[in-house]
């Protein structure tokens, strides 16, 4: 594969992890119908999708790819939103690339799946997205500051990997004040149990991006689901 012709994201892609919001993953989305949920929700409010790509290995589950993120890129992009990929894979150096092509804005590798988390990251910016640097629950913050100068976005994840619908870890705010400290100017991300029961006390604490998935495509009303989280986090 070859690299994407534009080395620089679109500023206006940039921003949008710049502000709150609430990221649906459509990992709890009906495949079935995945155009028409992800039009759901962006008529909603969303600009920010997100991604969940697993491996089987680096945990359990095996979900999507590119030739997914692909399908569903353009509509995103089209309708003036971004693509968040987050690689629950090991060795995610492979895989960067076809991402890239895919229409990923922002490609979130985890510190735990890599040897060569800084080299990784670098390559992600080379390719014209955002790094971003994943924390498994286990994971101490001072991981962070050995990589800071290569991090756009810290996805710190206040569930384990692997499955949606986990309930949300209680120390998860203090983490993420923890990482606050540490994260300079990265934006802080939020994944697992994020719901609008969760997300002002997990917002208060410093995070910036919050991730739902069965807390709104396992919703009657997905868009309904949508703009309560929003409003809870006090997001866009």
């Amino acid at each position: 594969m070859t690299a994407p012709e534009s080395t620089s994201l679109p500023e206006a892609r940039r921003e949008l992890f710049e502000t709150k919001r609430v990221a649906p993953s459509v990992l709890s989305a009906d495949f079935s119908r995945l155009g028409e949920q992800v039009e759901m929700v962006m008529e909603a409010g969303a600009r920010v999708i997100h991604f969940d790509v697993m491996d089987g290995h680096f945990v359990p589950p095996i979900t999507v790819g590119p030739l997914v993120c692909s399908a569903i890129s353009g509509q995103v992009h089209a309708a003036g939103g971004a693509m968040d990929v987050h690689l629950m894979i090991e060795r995610p150096e492979d895989q960067i690339e076809a991402f890239a092509e895919a229409g990923a804005d922002c490609i979130t590798i985890h510190a735990e799946a890599t040897a060569h988390a800084s080299r990784t990251l670098s390559a992600i910016r080379d390719l014209g997205c955002l790094a971003g640097l994943a924390l498994n629950p286990g994971t101490q913050v001072e991981t962070l500051e050995e990589l800071g100068d290569s991090v756009d976005l810290v996805l710190c994840m206040t569930v384990n990997p692997g499955w949606g619908g986990q309930p949300f870890i209680e120390s998860s705010p203090g983490k993420v004040e923890r990482l606050g400290a540490v994260a300079g100017d990265a934006v802080i991300e939020v994944d697992g149990g994020i719901s609008a029961d969760t997300a002002g006390t997990i917002s208060a604490a410093g995070a910036g991006v919050f991730v739902a998935g069965s807390a709104i495509f396992g919703a009657d009303d997905p868009a309904a689901a949508y703009r309560s989280i929003a409003e809870a986090a006090g997001a866009e």
